[in-house]
């Protein structure tokens, strides 16, 4: 089992909540994790029917079954016995007793959040990152390769080729709670509205040009956006709000948590294709944004991640806002560092002065060094910004 940076993290919780609750992708190794972590305690699958039927039919008894608590995998297939677990948790006082997974938010968190609110911390497990994969010797090489595979946990535990799982993966679980959620029919203007959706990663998101694009309304491609986003599929990464006297843009730029899962969606299988294709600077930036968010949610913090652009064209890739402090980062998929390179980034130094700090550089070279009071950050030292 390749270690979790978030392992450590969900350790630290437990001893201070009767519950820890995590959520993601499917796929990104909940279920793994949660029983690493457990390995002394019951595991009860709700996905299971059987399972799930004695679960609904008696949860009282159910719960019994775990004095000392479990591993409760999938549970809103079955939000019923949350009730019973947060007077169970309650009466008992322990920390630390149950670890719950689940993978699509709007079933999961309506019902923890109403019935366990206080008594729960939240993970949220994204697919594997640069620094577990390197820490397990399972990083690729050529930042091409790495780009196109993505980091989903299966991909680096099997023999498979990768446009057979992706496939799977997309008909297996997106499209399961696609209908589970809004009872699509049309999955085949469903999977072009995804495909479309790969397209414009990166990219300013606009609901009107998309629902066009599909020949979908506006109100059905902005509820198709939020079941993406709740099955950790894609994410909206949010303007932020300092103008330095300037007109901001307000359209959120979409991201994909998954750069494999994109280049997949867009046809690209090789090197070679991903070489001379358009948006290869936009699945990089994607992959990059990604990576930022992965080491944010597993140390059990929100995201602080934001862009910035005016009116003007001046834009910066990602701002993390640290405090009072903004740190600026432009994201260039070049290899070799070219003079405009620094452009924004020292724009917004002088637009932000004091509250501005680390304006960094992030490229899709190797090396790593300071240009001009600007880090210059190789990709596979991306991991390193944050910790």
């Amino acid at each position: 089992m390749i270690t979790r940076a978030a392992e450590i993290t969900i350790r630290t919780l437990l001893k201070g909540f009767p519950v820890i609750t995590i959520t993601g992708p499917r796929q990104s190794g909940k279920t793994t994790l949660a029983r690493a972590i457990f390995s002394d305690k019951p595991y009860a699958s709700l996905e299971d029917p059987d399972v799930r039927l004695i679960a609904r039919d008696d949860p009282r008894a159910f719960l019994a079954r775990f004095p000392d608590g479990a591993v409760l995998d999938e549970v809103q297939r079955c939000p019923d016995i949350l009730s019973y677990l947060q007077t169970m948790v309650d009466e008992d006082g322990r920390m630390g007793r149950f670890i719950l997974t689940g993978s699509q938010q709007f079933g999961l968190l309506s019902g923890v959040t109403q019935s366990l609110a206080g008594r729960t911390a939240f993970v949220e497990l994204l697919p594997f990152s640069l620094g577990e994969l390197e820490q397990a010797g399972k990083l690729p090489k050529r930042l091409d390769d790495m780009l196109i595979k993505g980091g989903y946990p299966p991909l680096y535990d099997r023999h498979i080729p990768l446009r057979a799982w992706f496939g799977s993966y997309v008909t297996a679980y997106i499209e399961r709670d696609v209908r589970q959620v809004l009872k699509v029919q049309e999955l085949e203007t469903f999977q072009r509205f995804v495909r479309l959706c790969a397209g414009r990663t990166g990219q300013l998101l606009n609901l009107v040009s998309l629902a066009v694009d599909c020949g979908i309304t506006h109100n059905t491609a902005k509820s198709w956006i939020s079941v993406l986003e709740a099955s950790y599929i894609l994410f909206l990464l949010r303007p932020h709000h300092a103008n330095f006297n300037k007109r901001l843009i307000k359209a959120p730029k979409l991201y994909f948590y998954d750069s494999g899962l994109v280049s997949w969606l867009l046809g690209i299988q090789t090197q070679q294709q991903l070489e001379t294709h358009p948006l290869r600077g936009n699945i990089f930036e994607t992959f990059i944004v990604a990576e930022l968010m992965k080491a944010r949610l597993n140390s059990g913090e929100r995201p602080n991640l934001y862009f910035w652009r005016d009116s003007n064209g001046n834009e910066v890739d990602v701002i993390i806002e640290q405090g009072q402090k903004l740190m600026p980062v432009e994201i260039k998929s070049g290899t070799t560092i070219a003079r405009d390179f620094f452009t924004g980034l020292e724009k917004w130094v002088a637009m932000a002065g004091d509250l501005s700090f680390s304006p960094t550089l992030i490229y899709g070279g190797a090396d790593t060094y300071q240009h001009k009071g600007i880090s210059v950050t190789g990709w596979k030292d991306a991991r390193l910004m944050l910790l």
